[in-house]
Parts: structure tokens; C-alpha cells; sequence
């Protein structure tokens, strides 16, 4: 079973739930697919074994001896990598998609593939929770190939995606495949608009979803009133409490201190197979 953590909009608490599930249950791949930021790992200092990987994409190299200027490849190219002059063809990398249309397209067989780096993809284990991320390279636009090929190292009976922030590729990256999207929101105006934007999206996705409110206690009932409105269970609250955020800000899990909370995140599991059913 695939579960996603996602949310509309950052500090909402998706590695919070995240962390705290996989630590709560075990036997688990906690996959941090934020990569442009991955934080999850740092949650379990005692890891071992840890290895990474770079992760590479395609890009084409051309043939300046058998290209003949002709355009093709610049007029095939939707992301416009490639430009042709007289003399000349650049290629801006950081545009390419690596579909390898251009290398098709070519009549001469000027272009041929190659790759490069855009980032890594770390390997570890903690007790019994393997964690798996990514940190994509300083500079690069797109995350998504990245975030596709961390998950593809996940091979487990039960996956955690930490997904990224937002509502954007790579968020919907990191939910493709899940078997449930579980949704981290504050009772708050803000917390309610972005999520909403979230449902839509993995609606839209047909990913079957939950929701966790976080610092439940504070802000308005919007949340519970839209949750209610659109039939959407609320799986979890955790409440606004400073004894959480201390923990937090410590890189301290929270249910490993205050041991109530494991069972109730072992719990949130039975729930989300109960949704799923």
C-alpha cells in the first residue's frame, strides 16, 4: 500500500504526520519527496548504512559535423531547449524534458543521447524504517524526474510519501500511484483554501483521500464544516499544543516522547485501509 502526505500549502505539518506514522508503525519506506528541501531523515538520527546515488536525466548531443542546420529539432521541440543558427545550435539543458523527440526527428542522425545530473538519491536505514530522498541539485528548475525516481527505489509492503508543498508538478508527481492521499490541514482560512485546491487535485487523480487537522484548537470550523460538506473523513487531529512544537523544533518525533500518540497513529493506518475498503 502506497499512502501520500500532501497538503495544499507548506507548514501545514505533512512531515510532522509523516515521521511520526512511519516511526509509530515500523516495518515501513518513509520517502521524503520533497527534494528540494528533504527534512524527513533528519527526524532519525541513528541511521545506518546510508549510500546515495545520482540521478541523472537525458539530454541530446549534437553531431556538429553531420547537422546541417536544417531546424527540425528546434521547431519539433515544444520546451524550445533547442535554438539553430547559421553557425550554431545551442541547447539550454535546463529546458530539455529528455523525451528524445529531437533524436527521432533528426534526418542526418545528428543527435544522439546523452545525460547529465540533477540531483541524488539517498538510501538509510533506522531500526526498522527505511528512508529513502532526494536533493536535487542547486540551480535546477524541474523536480519532477527526481521525485520519480526516488519513489521508483521504493519496493516495500507500505510506502510514505512526503510529498512537497503545494499543488504543482511536482506534488502531483510525488501522489501518482498512491493507493490513498492523506491530507494535512490547519483549521484556519488559509489552511481551508488550499485545501480544497489539494481535493481537487486528487479528485481529479481519482486517489481516494483523508484528512489530518493539525493545531486543532485554534482558528475557525471552516475546515470541519468543508470536510463535512464534501464527505471527506477526518482521520487524525493533532491539537495546538507547545509541548508538540517544542519536540518539533528539536527534530524530536513527538509520539516517541509522549507515547499515547503511537498508538494513535498505528490507529490512523486502520483507518485509512477502512477508507480505502
Amino acid at each position: 500500500m502506497i499512502i501520500s502526505v500532501a497538503s495544499g500549502k507548506g507548514g501545514t505539518g505533512k512531515t510532522l504526520v509523516t515521521t511520526n506514522l512511519a516511526a509509530s508503525i515500523g516495518e515501513v519506506e518513509l520517502v521524503d519527496c520533497d527534494v528540494e528541501e528533504p527534512n524527513s531523515y533528519l527526524f532519525f538520527p541513528n541511521r545506518e548504512g546510508e549510500t546515495s546515488s545520482d540521478c541523472t536525466v537525458k539530454i541530446p548531443v549534437i553531431d556538429e559535423d553531420k547537422c546541417t542546420r536544417c531546424g527540425r529539432c528546434s521547431e519539433f521541440c515544444a520546451y524550445n531547449a533547442l535554438a539553430v543558427f547559421p553557425q550554431d545550435v545551442l541547447l539550454f539543458k535546463e529546458l530539455c524534458h529528455g523525451c528524445g523527440g529531437c533524436v527521432l526527428i533528426c534526418p542526418e542522425g545528428a543527435i544522439s543521447e546523452g545525460t547529465r545530473p540533477i540531483g541524488k538519491i539517498f538510501r538509510a536505514g533506522s531500526g526498522d524504517v527505511r528512508l529513502l530522498w532526494g536533493e536535487l541539485n542547486v540551480g535546477e528548475p524541474m523536480a519532477t524526474p527526481l521525485i520519480r525516481s526516488v519513489k521508483a527505489e521504493a519496493t516495500g509492503d507500505l510506502v510514505l510519501i512526503d510529498s512537497p508543498p503545494g499543488t504543482a508538478c511536482p506534488v502531483i508527481e510525488a501522489v501518482r500511484g498512491s493507493d490513498f492521499c492523506l491530507l494535512v490541514t490547519e483549521p484556519t482560512p488559509f489552511g481551508l483554501y488550499d485545501l480544497s485546491i489539494a481535493v481537487q487535485v486528487v479528485r481529479e487523480m481519482e486517489i481516494p483521500c483523508g484528512v489530518v487537522v493539525n493545531r486543532s484548537g485554534m482558528g475557525d470550523r471552516g475546515v470541519y464544516d468543508y470536510c463535512e460538506r464534501e464527505e471527506i473523513p477526518i482521520l487524525l487531529e493533532i491539537p495546538m499544543k507547545r509541548e508538540i512544537a517544542e519536540f518539533y523544533s528539536r527534530g524530536v518525533l513527538f509520539s516517541q516522547e509522549m507515547t499515547e500518540w503511537q498508538e494513535r497513529f498505528a490507529g490512523l493506518i486502520a483507518r485509512i485501509e477502512e477508507a480505502i475498503r
